[in-house]
């Protein structure tokens, strides 16, 4: 049954932090799981009872766990075909006049 890991879905619980800030120069979420995990196209991470929101000017850090689902082979594959196209929703074009007064 060894052979059938990398094309079926795993799930295990690993410790995680949670950082989110809202401040006026910034707005921010963070996870960092605790460990030694690769997370590849496809994965999902879902955190346990997450903070959902700070009060503006506030910074918020707790640990919780979070539930790690490795992709199978196809939803990887799907997933690396299709960041290929979703990359261009990154680039971020000005035609603005940069040597206005």
């Amino acid at each position: 049954m060894n052979w059938l890991l990398p094309i079926t879905r795993q799930t295990f619980d690993a410790p995680c932090r949670v950082e989110i800030g809202h401040t006026a120069e910034s707005l921010f979420a963070h996870v960092e799981i605790e460990g030694d995990f690769d997370i590849r196209p496809g994965d999902r991470v879902l955190v346990q009872n997450a903070p959902v929101d700070a009060p503006f000017g506030y910074r918020v850090t707790v640990e919780r766990r979070a539930t790690i689902i490795r992709a199978g082979l196809i939803e990887r594959l799907w997933a690396r075909f299709l960041g290929n196209f979703e990359l261009t929703e990154l680039y971020d074009v000005s035609f603005t006049n940069r040597r206005a007064l």
